[in-house]
């Protein structure tokens, strides 16, 4: 049974609330994310130099906390340097369609239910739509022009190929993550993130659909172009990808913002649609742990946990090769995604309906049978190219051990006295 506290805000309740109110709700979400961009790149840098046994900031401020201030001063009062051959308008607009997008796509998640604002009953939640998941991830998907335009107008080879693996990296990704989506739709019935987070008055969805919970994982780094998958940024190969061109400006400063925001985006969708939102991990029969103000506190803990792991997988793991990032994209997670729904639809025909008991029974279990087959297929397929090419190394490095000529240079072996119809012979000690 789902405990559906009074204070649970619906979408009957937005549209409703005085000009003033928006205005307030809109500057408060304004500073929240400002905020959160300067405390956590300094959360960030000192968390991951304590992982690796540095101090990290320190000297700027008590704890180093105003060395991201002292960072955002430097970078908008350095000279603005304008390439010759850029396109000015693109490469002025890139940034900014950066850091809209990305901000507009935070107006629809849920920090509390309905609150007292200054006299007024509000939920804590600036706007919320009948298809705000979907709003919100074609907000990420207009962000990426923004990458693509900062590459292209750049006239560089390095940022446009930048700008090019951003494009293909999302498309990869941004199927895989609706199809994750998907099962929460199923369970939920309807894609207003409110009415989600009510729908998780019992079980957070993490639990109840945890792969596509982890599903989401993935694709929130690849998403968001954070370690291991920020191949549009590939130092090694690309110099700094679509950035390149970008001095320490001001310019540069929005496209840093951009890229936070994305993050906290993404941060926020996995609190919003798997982890219970604003409700706190308590029972639901607490009233005093989800009404007033005490869930935005339960909210907050969320974000900073989910933003931690982003940040804790950086300091863990390499960039993989961007051959290894489209594969596991199109061949690992959309065919799992895929057979995941079907068997999410089934098990939820039979709970809705129970006419329909042994079809939807019958279907489950062909749909993990089927997906068992093709798994344990793909495993021997993949032993076999594996047993393949280690059988064809070890061929080639025994061919190449026989040869004198070792790598392709001639080296004469050292058990023969001749070697090519030349005889060594022994030079005195002491010539020149």
């Amino acid at each position: 049974m789902t405990h559906v506290l009074a204070a649970d805000p619906t979408l009957a309740d937005f549209g409703k609330d005085p000009l003033w109110i928006t205005i307030i709700k809109a500057v408060m979400l304004f500073l929240f994310l400002m905020l959160g961009i300067l405390f956590g790149v300094w959360y960030e840098r000192k968390l991951i130099s304590r992982m690796q046994h540095r101090y990290g900031p320190n000297r700027a401020g008590k704890f180093g906390l105003l060395q991201s201030v002292a960072d955002g001063l430097k970078m908008g009062l350095k000279e603005d340097i304008f390439p010759r051959t850029v396109d000015k308008v693109l490469y002025l607009l890139a940034p900014v369609i950066m850091v809209i997008p990305a901000f507009l796509a935070f107006s629809i998640v849920p920090f509390a239910p309905m609150v007292n604002l200054f006299g007024v009953q509000t939920p804590l939640q600036l706007v919320d739509l009948p298809v705000a998941v979907l709003f919100m991830l074609a907000m990420g998907a207009v962000s990426v022009y923004g990458v693509v335009l900062a590459g292209w107008s750049s006239r560089s080879p390095y940022a446009l190929l930048g700008g090019l693996r951003s494009a293909a990296q999302v498309v990869s990704y941004e199927i895989a993550m609706g199809l994750s989506f998907v099962a929460v739709f199923i369970f939920a019935g309807t894609l207003s993130t409110s009415e989600i987070v009510k729908a998780q008055a019992d079980t957070w969805y993490a639990v109840l659909l945890i792969p596509s919970f982890l599903i989401y994982v993935v694709c929130m780094f690849g998403e968001a172009a954070r370690i291991p998958f920020d191949l549009p940024e590939g130092e090694g190969e690309l110099v700094g990808g679509f950035q390149t061109e970008y001095s320490s400006s001001l310019k540069f400063a929005l496209i840093m913002m951009g890229e936070y925001l994305h993050t906290f985006t993404a941060s926020g969708i996995a609190v919003t649609l798997f982890l219970g939102g604003w409700r706190a991990p308590l029972p639901a029969s607490w009233e005093w742990a989800h009404t007033g103000w005490m869930p935005v506190l339960w909210f907050f803990i969320k974000f900073v946990l989910t933003f931690s792991f982003i940040v804790w997988v950086r300091a863990s793991l390499p960039r993989v090769r961007y051959d290894q990032l489209m594969s596991l994209g199109w061949k690992v997670l959309i065919p799992v995604n895929l057979a995941w729904i079907l068997l999410v639809a089934a098990v939820r025909n039979v709970v809705v309906n129970e006419d329909n008991r042994m079809i939807g029974v019958a279907l489950g279990a062909v749909i993990v049978v089927g997906a068992l087959a093709i798994w344990m297929r793909f495993d021997t397929v993949n032993q076999r190219r594996k047993e393949a090419r280690k059988a064809e190394a070890e061929a080639e490095f025994e061919q190449l051990s026989n040869e004198p000529a070792a790598g392709g240079f001639p080296v004469p072996p050292l058990d023969l006295p001749h070697y090519h119809g030349v005889q060594h012979k022994e030079i005195p000690s002491g010539t020149n």
